[in-house]
């Protein structure tokens, strides 16, 4: 009896578990060799995380108590300062990262949920569908977002949910805009083709074939949309529309403003939370162009520089000729 065994189609080999992970870990450690801007964009991230996670044990003082006199310079005891109120900076920094992460990775995921869903639909199924959903996107994305936020934040009122979702509801246009793109690129794909000529039904082509392909990009887009919602959250809070009993890095701004601590000359109760929006917003930034510019490879041959520039030489003159 013969061992040989039956061919197979490579193309519906089983792909093992193990070797998947492996390949997933290694384009990572690639994507971080490669790209230092990756490792230090997560890093930054990383580290705010982890200080919003630890932040009731490690905020030195409550952020409700006065601990010294109203605008306090920087000492041993209070690293940056105090606020308008006696308040320690640091502990209202600590309590600020922690509301402003929730709000800018809840604000994400609503976006994502929505901008994700409609792009997929939109890319997917197309004709009147997809003219219909694209008119609808292009309505919001051509209002400005700060004046809609307020708009949205009056009406439906100041609490911290009602916040997660005006932003989420505003930035989800980018979004669908990108995964749109994306699958009308994807439902041509010949094992889409395939799938769909073996019977396989639409929820089964979305959700097993186009939505693990989609997912990176998807990834990419939320990491750059965290920075824009914490951005929005702090625009929000710096003009008054924000949760009044929630300690965020606007509300720190905001009541700095309100108390003149630029005339009173106490920049520490100011500068602080900027840096904070600042630095996060750069890290965000860093990591997300970086996963973004790994999935997309032609984005790499989109920049021109001097040492690669030459100009050609005129038709019929030779090499050297004065």
């Amino acid at each position: 009896m013969s061992d040989v065994l039956p061919l197979q189609d490579p193309g519906l080999a089983t792909e093992d578990p193990g070797a998947a992970r492996a390949s997933r870990g290694g384009s990572i450690w690639k994507l971080l060799r490669e790209r230092p801007s990756a490792l230090l964009g997560g890093s930054i991230l990383i580290i705010f995380i982890v200080i919003a996670l630890l932040s009731g044990w490690i905020e030195p003082y409550s952020t409700n108590q006065q601990v010294g006199p109203v605008f306090g310079h920087p000492s041993a005891r209070h690293w940056l300062g105090l606020d308008d109120s006696g308040y320690d900076m640091v502990s209202l920094l600590i309590e600020g990262t922690k509301v402003s992460l929730i709000v800018g990775f809840a604000a994400t995921l609503v976006s994502m949920v929505i901008g994700g869903g409609i792009g997929m639909i939109s890319g997917y199924f197309g004709g009147g569908t997809d003219t219909f959903l694209m008119r609808v996107t292009d309505y919001f994305l051509v209002i400005p977002d700060i004046p809609l936020m307020m708009v949205l934040a009056a009406l439906f009122g100041s609490s911290l949910f009602n916040i997660i979702l005006v932003i989420g509801i505003i930035l989800w246009t980018g979004t669908a805009r990108v995964i749109r793109s994306q699958v009308k690129s994807l439902r041509e794909r010949v094992y889409v083709k395939r799938a769909r000529s073996l019977g396989a039904g639409n929820w089964r082509l979305i959700t097993r074939h186009i939505l693990p392909q989609v997912a990176p990009l998807l990834v990419a887009n939320t990491v750059l949309t965290v920075a824009v919602a914490i951005f929005d959250e702090t625009a929000l809070s710096f003009l008054g529309l924000g949760d009044p009993s929630k300690v965020t890095w606007g509300s720190i701004i905001e009541h700095a403003f309100e108390r003149s601590a630029v005339s009173a000359g106490a920049w520490w109760a100011l500068v602080p939370a900027g840096v904070c929006v600042a630095i996060l917003t750069i890290g965000c930034y860093l990591l997300g162009q970086a996963i973004e510019d790994a999935l997309n490879p032609r984005l790499k041959v989109a920049h021109l520089t001097t040492r690669g520039f030459k100009v050609r030489p005129l038709v019929g003159r030779e090499k050297g000729a004065s």
